[in-house]
């Protein structure tokens, strides 16, 4: 009888070249298969590529047959798909998600499940580090520690599915990703099986996880819409209503959600959307509102923030514009593109009014920049923009 892998390596692919070479490579060298010969599954599933991806595979396979199994099957539209494809055929006692255009430290693996072992977790954060300008959140990862949890660290930053995770929990409780998700599918996977572990771990004294920032900026969550990462939000906190505990475990998913995912998308790129999609959007956020922010903990949110998510929630599309682009010229890099691909060209300045021209001409430039530089200042002009800007 074939004996148990240790770990089983899901890998979803579609159109990873040319970064899936080193994905694979990495496999292929982790120091856990010098441990014993099988200590290593790697199921990966091509997901419809039109690039060389499934040959890339297959060619691993064939080198690699007791290491690499491949699956393939028509696009579908996302990495869920693939991906629990792939936990059909898994047999390991672990079990790691690993992106197409990532890759892994050589003794990761092995560290993860002593990890695992030695703490009993269930859930293991490796130490990720950001390849060709990637960012990676680094506050999970100040120290090891054997037992994490969401009121303690910044776990509830830390909610890609790119961890180790006891197959047997993931079974018991017939976790899967959700394939109605084009985007952030990974997020209320993570989120059920932390919150249902028993422990959970982070190895920070050893960079396991290489994730990499494509050049073309194809990498799922890079390339997802709007309107497919709003859902993606709503599914995670819909999972944490149902099985976070009320009070400080719930309010730091909350604030993941409120403080940093759902404004991300009233930032400059919204101002790319045709308008039908910024009223949907808009009409989304207020909803999100409602269902998971109570009014004391949206008080707590940064002024800024907090302005435009109260504008979207309203359904003042055309202030929320006016706010974004004022906030833009003062706190953010230019415009994009109507492609999203880059600056806007400089457009003429506008004329200034006369309220402008007699703070000008009355207020010296040295203390206007002082001003600027205040918080309190800026946060009384977003105020009074959002409030007066336009009706």
């Amino acid at each position: 009888m074939t004996e148990q892998p240790e770990v089983t390596v899901v890998v979803a692919c579609y159109n990873a070249m040319p970064y899936l070479t080193a994905c694979l490579d990495s496999l292929v060298g982790q120091s856990i298969r010098r441990q014993r010969p099988g200590a290593l599954q790697v199921v990966a599933v091509d997901d419809g590529s039109t690039d060389d991806s499934g040959a890339e595979l297959r060619r691993y396979e064939e080198r690699h047959p007791e290491l690499f199994t491949v699956l393939a099957q028509p696009n579908s539209g996302g990495p869920a798909a693939p991906g629990n494809r792939a936990l059909e055929k898994a047999r390991g006692r672990f079990l790691f998600f690993l992106g197409a255009d990532d890759w892994l430290g050589e003794e990761a693996l092995e560290r993860l499940v002593a990890m695992a072992d030695r703490a009993g977790s269930d859930v293991v954060l490796g130490k990720m580090v950001g390849v060709g300008g990637r960012q990676v959140p680094q506050g999970i990862f100040e120290r090891t520690r054997e037992r994490v949890t969401f009121t303690d660290s910044a776990l509830a930053w830390a909610l890609s599915d790119t961890k180790l995770f006891r197959r047997s929990l993931v079974e018991e409780h017939g976790l899967r990703k959700r394939e109605d998700l084009p985007a952030y599918s990974d997020q209320p996977f993570t989120l059920e099986a932390c919150l249902r572990s028993r422990r959970i771990s982070v190895l920070a004294d050893y960079d396991c996880y290489y994730a990499v920032l494509r050049q073309d900026h194809g990498n799922v969550t890079v390339r997802s819409g709007h309107e497919d990462r709003l859902r993606g939000v709503a599914a995670m906190l819909e999972v944490a209503e149902r099985l976070a505990d009320p009070g400080p475990e719930l309010a730091a998913l909350r604030g993941r959600a409120f403080s940093w995912e759902i404004p991300r998308l009233l930032q400059t790129e919204f101002l790319t959307l045709q308008e039908p999609v910024q009223r949907r959007l808009c009409a989304g956020v207020a909803r999100l509102i409602e269902r998971h922010c109570p009014q004391a903990e949206f008080e707590k949110l940064v002024v800024r923030d907090r302005l435009r998510l109260d504008l979207a929630r309203r359904g003042r599309v055309a202030a929320l514009r006016r706010l974004i682009r004022y906030q833009a010229a003062y706190w953010e890099s230019a415009l994009p593109k109507a492609d999203g691909s880059g600056p806007a060209p400089a457009r003429p300045a506008p004329q200034p009014t006369l309220t402008v021209q007699l703070w000008r001409g009355l207020v010296p430039a040295q203390l206007r920049r002082q001003l600027r530089r205040t918080p309190a200042w800026r946060g009384l002009v977003e105020r009074a923009y959002a409030k007066w800007g336009e009706r």
